[in-house]
């Protein structure tokens, strides 16, 4: 019987733009065999970056901001999207961010929109989602994006979608949550996806936490729960580390961040808290610091940014602000 076994080792870059080279071993059939492959073949997928990009304003609902997110400082305009809508989702590939879903003054959109994230320039429709609805989550493991959960006319779904990122199409069925919800949100590690929060069909606030396995397809399973059940948070994660911040809670606005290892499954602890306490902000990260931007606040809908360190635990620090306000956002980054 043939056995082959693979191993992988990356050389150095042998300059700029030519993606280095690198040596796969493999043994196979008693002898060993060194094969030739470009570096990039052999890189992990990526679904973060430095650039942060929110989208989903508040007052023409097409408007996208970004901002660096190694430095502090405000938004800048990126472009448009092309249908108005509030309050959808978002994943990455860290080149490309897809934007899906989303409600406009009653009409729920199954639009899904991408842009590059190195330019600026408005969106351009990549496809269209199962089940038209607003307030899903998005989810990537950096090859193939998905969008958890949300609403259509008053009624909660379960619905997981998924589609490949570097193609344009219409999304597939993934599977199904556990509890149909919407306003929930999501962050991964490469490997699972982590759903947490939102309303179910009762309108109750949720503390259940579901995930998948991003790869393959069925239905999601039982994480955890949050320390505060809510909706509408902001999450970014590191390829460790999910972090969930602010919502709202079964009475009032929250700024409470939780935390979870996502290799792992079991309950959220606490992080920290926000700087003010808000719903409807967006979040996404650099793999180091967590940027949650947007949302509203007991005064009213804000362009507030905050910024956290993953990998520690404390209170959110003031990064800056959007140059537009953004209610029910949500928000990706690359590079």
């Amino acid at each position: 019987m043939s056995r082959k076994i693979s191993h992988s080792i990356i050389s150095g870059r042998t300059g700029a733009g030519t993606g280095g080279q690198g040596l796969k071993v493999e043994w196979a059939d008693g002898e060993l065999h060194w094969l030739d492959v470009d570096e990039e073949s052999l890189l992990p997928p990526v679904w973060y970056g430095d650039r942060a990009l929110f989208a989903f304003d508040e007052s023409s609902g097409t408007k996208i901001d970004y901002f660096p997110i190694t430095t502090t400082g405000n938004g800048t305009d990126f472009g448009d999207l092309t249908v108005s809508r509030m309050s959808g989702g978002a994943c990455s590939n860290g080149t490309y961010i897809l934007f899906g879903g989303g409600d406009s003054s009653g009409t729920f959109r199954d639009t899904i929109d991408y842009v590059t994230v190195s330019t600026t320039g408005n969106a351009t429709d990549f496809g269209d989602l199962t089940v038209a609805r607003g307030a899903p989550c998005g989810f990537s493991n950096g090859t193939r994006g998905g969008f958890a959960g949300g609403d259509t006319s008053g009624a909660r779904v379960d619905t997981l979608d998924y589609i490949t990122i570097v193609s344009t199409s219409d999304a597939t069925d993934f599977g199904d949550l556990t509890v149909a919800r919407y306003g929930p949100n999501c962050v991964e590690d490469g490997t699972k996806s982590v759903i947490g929060g939102g309303r179910n069909q009762a309108q109750d606030r949720s503390d259940v936490i579901d995930y998948i396995t991003t790869a393959t397809t069925g239905n999601a399973t039982d994480f955890g729960d949050l320390t505060v059940a809510r909706s509408h948070m902001g999450a970014c994660s590191n390829s460790i580390r999910g972090v969930f911040a602010g919502g709202h809670n079964t009475s009032s606005r929250d700024d409470t961040i939780d935390y979870i290892t996502i290799a792992s499954t079991g309950n959220a602890t606490d992080f920290g808290n926000l700087t003010a306490a808000r719903v409807g902000l967006g979040g996404c990260s650099n793999n180091t610091r967590g940027v949650f931007g947007g949302g509203s606040e007991s005064g009213g809908a804000t362009n507030l940014i905050d910024y956290v360190t993953i990998d520690t635990t404390g209170d959110a620090t003031d990064f800056g602000d959007l140059s537009g306000v953004f209610y029910v956002t949500e928000a990706s980054s690359g590079d």
